[in-house]
């Protein structure tokens, strides 16, 4: 056995498995889980907080029920994933509506609660019989059932003996409430007087059932928001899932029709699609014909005809007519799987910055409570009193918050990627967002990026007492029995169709037939007319034509040239504002072709090109890129063919446009599935923008725990302004994450 055939062994021997993780409520659970997991022998995990979902990497002798297994041990449930699931279930909305109900009681009783301990805090004559049980009564549906959450939770990771953001929020509500009970109840004496309200909250009082109740209050207005922005955050996926169709009605031997859900639907089973109706699986169509809106997948506004031998797509709708479709892909095989995937590779791994976070959450509790323990000792020994030692403490237990630390980089990546999926744009990693901002080259490949790949009749010559309908359609007529590229450009320019007998096809050279009598020649001028004895005005028609690049066609009838078609690769209408979007931005363009100079200076000057490199060879592609790189430049690459794979590899950001080939799109960095070419300037700026807000994200998640905890510890906050700001900081992160809704909107 070879080294490459051991090494082939061992990578089949791994096997990736998916989990669905519930239970995590913060950035240091999801790090708790991952590290359970990586400490098994030959596994690689990683888990998002944010999409609760753990992808592993295994030996093929750890099963997944094994891996859910070590997940459990470690205080969560987990299960296989079946595959992607972005369909009409949402924990996040189905949890922010139970945290909302918590938080409206919690809210209503709070309200007289701080009230009624502010007046007795500042008027300890208002104080009565009973004002103490009253407090009570008021508090304990607040920081028992309203924070039932927050218990449950850090008592499940005490016995596994861990801790989290919940056992932070429960230990302070706890601490201020058994605190409160004791001082109300056994001390002795009303506490000390203030002169003013602001001064009564700020300073210690023997009175916090209302600091357990307002911690209680904020952490869960916080969570709600989270809830429903994370909610939000799907929206745009789960929109995307909606375009699959969820049943199918399969066509029978007998002809009669049955319907079953989609995703039981073979391959080769035929399947009927009526108006209205979406397209259950990519296919081939069998019978029929149709307008089918392909926008959702495409980018296509205008609705394309198709007819029987033509591909379908799933996903797409039928407008008019009724299809039956041949399904040539199911289930994960189809595009619109393949695009849900791409969605799920993006959000799964991890930029540099995240995985430090996740490290930080990980060890972030313990610090916590060390730092808060460390607190109250001091300022007890510091003679400051054990009310103002609490007081502190409590601030540092509220305020600390890993939870955005563990969102910073996965809500943006979550919301980024809906709205890429909107726009037919998909970041495959964090490769892309760590490269665009230095970008400042952006390289072009011409067939079927610039162009669209399909040559069309750009001009007709026609001989005098001919028309140019009557030569077009003898030269379809002709061409219709032809395979050639040529043929067919042709043949698109005429609806009108004429019998040819007698057909006859010259490699290299032309097609002959009999058209109404005539015998039709279409071909090589130089075939067509050997003698090359043709009226000037043709002769210009050619030079010209083949000076922009063009293919010239002669059209002879019996003997005699009759008129003359030129073809083209015609260049996509949005190219041209497309390269302008990019000049505006700043960037440099170049075209870089393996066609002749002439077409391609003909293409870059049609679409405002700044240089051209023409009649490259594959290879050669790879070493232009590479002497820019040399030069100090950062090269981006938009391509679609199999020989753009190296060059879309080599470049600092590969980009797939168009359906491409599966070369291109593996090679590619982001895969842009419309034709329309104004997706490069939006990828670009989606791409930046996630980029921006991942960092605005990280830098406020680091900086407000690096700046809170001291001050906190320092005796400046009180409890409840500290639980407000620890609410807000994770609100911060999940809705300016939100903002990415926007990009490439007028």
């Amino acid at each position: 056995m070879t080294l490459q055939e051991a090494g082939d062994v061992n990578v089949a021997k791994q096997h990736r498995v998916e989990l669905d993780v519930s239970g995590m409520s913060c950035g240091a659970c999801a790090a708790r889980v991952q590290n359970k997991l990586n400490r098994l022998d030959g596994v690689a995990a990683s888990v998002n907080f944010a999409t609760r979902v753990a992808t592993v990497d295994a030996p093929a002798t750890v099963s997944a029920e094994t891996l859910c297994e070590v997940v459990r041990s470690a205080g969560y449930a987990a299960e296989p994933r079946s595959g992607p699931d972005f369909g009409e279930d949402d924990p996040d909305a189905a949890r922010a509506k139970s945290l909302l109900m918590r938080l409206l009681v919690a809210a209503v009783l709070f309200v007289p609660l701080a009230d009624l301990s502010v007046m007795f805090a500042v008027v300890p004559d208002t104080r009565f019989t009973g004002w103490a049980w009253l407090l009570t009564a008021l508090a304990a549906p607040i920081v028992t059932w309203a924070a039932w959450p927050f218990h449950v939770v850090a008592l499940r990771n005490a016995r596994h003996g861990a801790a989290s953001m919940e056992s932070l929020i429960s230990v302070g509500i706890s601490a201020a409430t058994v605190w409160s009970l004791i001082t109300i109840f056994a001390v002795k004496g009303p506490p000390r007087q203030t002169s003013g309200i602001w001064q009564a909250l700020m300073a210690s009082d023997p009175i916090y059932l209302e600091v357990a109740a307002g911690v209680t209050v904020f952490v869960l207005a916080g969570r709600y928001f989270e809830a429903r922005a994370k909610s939000q955050a799907g929206d745009a996926l789960r929109a995307l899932a909606a375009l699959s169709a969820k049943s199918v009605s399969v066509l029978l031997e007998d002809a009669t029709e049955i319907s079953i859900p989609a995703i039981q639907l073979k391959e080769q089973q035929r399947f009927v699609v009526r108006p209205g109706e979406t397209i259950a699986a990519d296919g081939l169509v069998a019978e029929g014909a149709a307008a089918v809106d392909m926008s959702a997948m495409t980018g296509e506004s205008k609705p394309t005809r198709v007819q029987p031998g033509d591909s379908v797509i799933g996903g797409t709708v039928v407008l008019d007519g009724r299809l039956i479709v041949e399904a040539a892909a199911v289930g994960a095989d189809t595009h619109f799987a393949g695009m849900v995937r791409l969605v799920e590779a993006a959000q799964a791994q991890k930029a540099n910055a995240q995985r430090l976070a996740d490290r930080i959450a990980s060890v972030f509790v313990p610090v916590v409570f060390a730092i808060a323990a460390a607190t109250a000792v001091s300022w007890w020994l510091a003679g400051a009193g054990m009310d103002h030692a609490f007081s502190a403490a409590l601030a540092v237990l509220v305020i600390a918050c890993p939870c955005a630390l563990g969102l910073a980089t996965p809500t943006a990546m979550m919301v980024a990627s809906g709205r890429g999926a909107q726009l037919g744009i998909f970041l495959k990693g964090h490769r892309a967002l760590e490269t665009i901002r230095a970008v400042d080259t952006v390289i072009f490949d011409k067939t079927g990026t610039l162009t669209t790949g399909k040559l069309a009749v750009t001009a007709v010559w026609v001989a005098q007492g001919r028309t140019r309908d009557e030569v077009v359609a003898l030269a379809a007529a002709v061409e219709a029995a032809s395979e050639h590229a040529v043929g067919t450009a042709i043949l698109s320019a005429t609806a009108e169709r004429r019998q040819v007998d007698d057909f006859v096809s010259f490699a290299g050279r032309g097609v002959t037939g009999i058209v109404d009598g005539q015998c039709v020649q279409v071909g090589r001028p130089s075939w067509v007319s050997p003698s090359g004895d043709v009226p000037k005005d043709l002769s210009y028609f050619r030079r010209d034509h083949e000076s922009d690049g063009d293919t010239v066609v002669f059209v002879a009838l019996d003997g005699v040239v009759a008129g003359a078609v030129a073809v083209a690769d015609a260049v996509k209408e949005s190219a041209a504002n497309a390269i302008a979007g990019l000049h505006r931005r700043g960037l440099r363009t170049i075209l870089l072709t393996g066609d002749n100079s002439t077409a391609a200076g003909t293409v870059a000057a049609q679409v405002g090109i700044d240089e051209v490199v023409a009649e490259v060879l594959p290879e050669g592609k790879v070493d232009i890129i590479e002497q820019l790189r040399e030069r100090g430049r950062v090269v981006a690459m938009v391509g679609d063919g199999i020989n753009d794979g190296p060059a879309l590899v080599s470049a600092d950001l590969g980009l797939a446009i168009g359906r491409g080939t599966d070369v291109a799109l593996g090679a590619a960095d982001i895969i842009l599935v419309r034709e329309n070419l104004d997706s490069v300037p939006q990828a670009l700026d989606l791409s930046l923008a996630t980029l921006r807000t991942i960092r605005i994200n990280m830098l406020w998640a680091f900086g407000y725990n690096v700046a809170a905890i001291p001050i906190a510890a320092a005796g400046l906050l009180n409890p409840l302004v500290a639980s407000a700001a620890m609410a807000f900081s994770s609100f911060f992160v999940v809705s300016n994450s939100l903002r990415l809704r926007n990009v490439g909107r007028d």
